[in-house]
């Protein structure tokens, strides 16, 4: 799987970009946690759900984001973060022309500027939101929300405590047209060690291929 380094909005970005052979695949940007907690592309729930994904025949992306790694610039508090996965995704797509189906999939800090990036991007066609710290950052941005997407954390999750996560989906099942699906893992902490990272990746796989499956009816 070659490195890529593509410009950024501050200069290079560095990334991991794992093409399938299969034609017009789909394609997923993979996000990852707060770089100022030791977030980086590399880390054990990113890489895992990259694997995903490309063994489910996308096209993938991750990368790290501004400051972290080879890429350039300075962590700007999600701000230039944001624009870090904007530029991520217009690569991804650059590659990827005639694809039909573009996912995000996003760790805890992550998970935050996925979100924000589906809301500003009609393409995005699904999304995965794991761990997502809605007791740190405002999600009320998602009003509506633009597609449907899975929303999974841990009951066990002290960073991001699950009544919050419980909250924000609350919000979003309100909106019509999308449907939210949210799953709690009992036992899983907010980094889904030791035996819930395969419960973690196996619950994404299933609702992907379930989605998959049903935008080609």
């Amino acid at each position: 799987m070659p490195e890529v380094i593509f410009p950024g909005p501050d200069g290079r970005i560095q990334g991991r970009y794992h093409p399938n052979k299969i034609k017009d695949a789909p394609i997923a940007l993979i996000l990852h946690p707060h770089p100022k907690f030791g977030g980086t592309m590399n880390q054990r729930v990113v890489y895992n759900l990259h694997y995903k994904f490309y063994s489910m025949g996308f096209n993938v992306l991750r990368f790290n984001f501004r400051g972290v790694g080879r890429s350039q610039g300075e962590f700007d508090e999600g701000i230039g973060e944001l624009s870090d996965a904007a530029a991520a995704l217009d690569y991804l797509q650059s590659q990827n022309q005639n694809t039909k189906h573009c996912w995000i999939a996003g760790f805890s800090f992550g998970a935050w500027i996925g979100m924000q990036l589906l809301m500003r991007r009609p393409e995005v066609t699904g999304f995965i939101s794991v761990a997502p710290p809605a007791n740190l950052y405002d999600f009320s941005f998602l009003a509506p929300c633009p597609t449907s997407g899975l929303v999974i954390n841990g009951l066990s999750d002290k960073v991001a405590p699950p009544e919050h996560t419980v909250n924000m989906v609350s919000r979003l099942h309100e909106q019509k047209g999308i449907t939210i699906t949210h799953q709690q893992v009992e036992g899983a902490n907010h980094f889904f060690e030791d035996e819930y990272l395969d419960v973690l990746m196996d619950s994404v796989e299933t609702y992907v291929k379930r989605r998959l499956i049903e935008n080609t009816r």
